[in-house]
C-alpha cells in the first residue's frame, strides 16, 4: 500500500486567498450600489448621446439624398438640351446607401450604422468646442466613394474605387468634413457647421466636381500583354483603366484605420 503524499502548503498562497476573500467580504453594500449607479450612468450618458448622433446622422443622410435628387433634376434638365446622350442618374439603393450616376462616374455615399471617436490630436478634437461638451467627441460618419460606373456595371471585382469625403456629424447636428482638395472645407472649428440643405448641396456638388476633374488613366502596354482565363471569364478587361487617384488636402493625414482622409 502506497503512502499518501502530501502536497505542501503554501503559506503565502493561502495568505493571499485569505485576504482576498476578507476583502470581499468587506465590501459594503453601499459601495456595491455605488460602483453599479456609476456603471448606469456611464452606459446611459454614453448610450443616449450615441443614439441622439445615429439620429442626427441619419437625418443628414437622408438631408443629402434629397439635395441629391434635386441637384440630379437641375443638372439634367441644362444637360438634356445640349446633349441628350449625357445621362445624371440618382439611384436608390436601400435606407443606407444611393449612388450618382453621371458619365462615366458614380458616386456612392453611404451611411455607416457605427458611431465613431478618435485619439485627442485628430482633427476637431482639439477644439474648445469639442472640449467643452465630452459627448461632442462622437460622430457618426457618411462616406463618399467614387468608382468608375463600368466597374460596378460589369461588376469587375478588381477595379478601385477612391474615398472622396467624409462627413462627420455629432450630436449638436454639426458638421466636420474632410476629404480630398476639391472639396469646400471648413476650419477644424465644428462650432459654426449646422447641417443644412446649402451645406449638403455643397458636399455633393464638390463631390462630383472631384470626381469630373479625375480623369481615367489607360495602363502601360506591357502592364496589359498578357490576360488570365479568369480575367476573362469575370469580364475583366485587358485595357481597363484606373482613375489617376485624388490629392488629399495637406490638413488629412493617415486615418486610425488606415485610410486616408
Amino acid at each position: 500500500m502506497k503512502a499518501k503524499q502530501l502536497v505542501p502548503r503554501n503559506d503565502a498562497d493561502t495568505s493571499g486567498k485569505s485576504e482576498a476573500l476578507h476583502h470581499i467580504d468587506s465590501i459594503t453594500p453601499e459601495a456595491v450600489n455605488e460602483r453599479l449607479e456609476l456603471i448606469f450612468e456611464g452606459l446611459r450618458q454614453k448610450s443616449t448621446a450615441k443614439q441622439a448622433i445615429y439620429r442626427n446622422t441619419l437625418a443628414a443622410f437622408d438631408l443629402l439624398r434629397k439635395v441629391s435628387r434635386e441637384l440630379v433634376v437641375e443638372l439634367s434638365g441644362k444637360l438634356t438640351p445640349v446633349d441628350a446622350s449625357v445621362a445624371i442618374e440618382y439611384v436608390p439603393v436601400n435606407e443606407m446607401e444611393f449612388h450618382i450616376r453621371f458619365s462615366g462616374d458614380l458616386l456612392i455615399f453611404v451611411l455607416h450604422s457605427n458611431i465613431v471617436t478618435f485619439p485627442d490630436d485628430y482633427g476637431p478634437m482639439r477644439t474648445d468646442y469639442v472640449e467643452a461638451d465630452f459627448r461632442r467627441r462622437f460622430f457618426g460618419h457618411i462616406m463618399a466613394y467614387n468608382f468608375m460606373a463600368d466597374s460596378i456595371k460589369y461588376q469587375r471585382m478588381n477595379d478601385p474605387g477612391y474615398l472622396v469625403g467624409r462627413l462627420l456629424i455629432n450630436i449638436d447636428s454639426h458638421y466636420f468634413l474632410e476629404g480630398v482638395q476639391q472639396l469646400e472645407m471648413p476650419d477644424l472649428d465644428m462650432s459654426d457647421n449646422l447641417v443644412t440643405s446649402d451645406a449638403m448641396k455643397l458636399f455633393v456638388e464638390s463631390a462630383m466636381i472631384a470626381a469630373v476633374n479625375n480623369d481615367l488613366i489607360a495602363p502601360p502596354l506591357p502592364e496589359i500583354q498578357k490576360i488570365t482565363v479568369k480575367q476573362k471569364i469575370e469580364n475583366q478587361q485587358v485595357s481597363r483603366g484606373s482613375k489617376v487617384g485624388f490629392s488629399f488636402s495637406h490638413q488629412q493625414r493617415p486615418g486610425v484605420d488606415g485610410l486616408i482622409y
